[in-house]
């Protein structure tokens, strides 16, 4: 992630955002326990890393024991930071258990993401595009009243851009007026070549301010 470091310096501050403890476990024949989670975390800690994602406590027992001993750890500079996903359409925002899980986890940072794909609104939550956008600004502005760093990360924002990019930008739109600290233009599926970012990225650049591309 990049930062402004300030309007005296003129620089960019680069911090990281390790996700080695959620992302990094979807791989084939990956498979960490809870004591490896807090062993990788102490140590990512160590190596200066700002930002260790560990986890999605709403989707298994897992991760959120993990969550519960991570308390103990005792990290010098790495903000411990919980994943999970806008709000359910059925829920409201303050009794969804995906959402209060992600409180419950007890980290300062909490990573949300949200779709920003006209397609998936309608056939994966089937929904309409207002709703979505509803779910993504009620679960932000939740989060930022419990005192939460707020990640939103817009799910295949490259394939939704694409397709409706109107609707797209309206996504990353609520999150930040919602208050969210960092946007994030996720290429989810990994197929965007580099010759195909920079067009939507400057476009929600120039109307959102800086965003990091995943």
């Amino acid at each position: 992630m990049t930062r402004d470091a300030g309007p005296r310096t003129g620089a960019m501050k680069i911090q990281t955002f390790d996700t080695t403890l959620r992302d990094g476990t979807q791989g084939e024949a990956v498979s960490l326990t809870v004591d490896d989670k807090l062993v990788i975390a102490q140590k990512l800690d160590e190596l200066g890393i700002d930002y260790v994602e560990g986890g999605w406590p709403g989707s298994n027992p897992k991760d959120k024991e993990f969550f519960k001993r991570a308390r103990d750890l005792r990290l010098k500079h790495a903000k411990l930071t919980a994943f999970g996903s806008t709000r359910f359409a059925k829920n409201p925002v303050e009794r969804d258990p995906n959402v209060l899980a992600l409180v419950e986890a007890g980290t300062p940072v909490i990573s949300v993401f949200g779709k920003s794909w006209d397609l998936h609104t309608r056939r994966a939550l089937g929904i309409t595009e207002e709703e979505n956008l509803k779910l993504i600004s009620e679960t932000v502005a939740y989060l930022k009243a419990h005192g939460k760093e707020v990640v939103f990360d817009a799910e295949h924002f490259f394939d939704g851009y694409n397709s409706n990019p109107d609707f797209a930008m309206r996504a990353i739109d609520a999150a930040k007026r919602a208050g969210a600290d960092v946007l994030c233009l996720c290429d989810t599926n990994g197929g965007t070549l580099p010759s195909k970012l920079g067009s939507p990225a400057a476009s929600t650049t120039t109307s959102t301010g800086p965003c990091l591309i995943m």
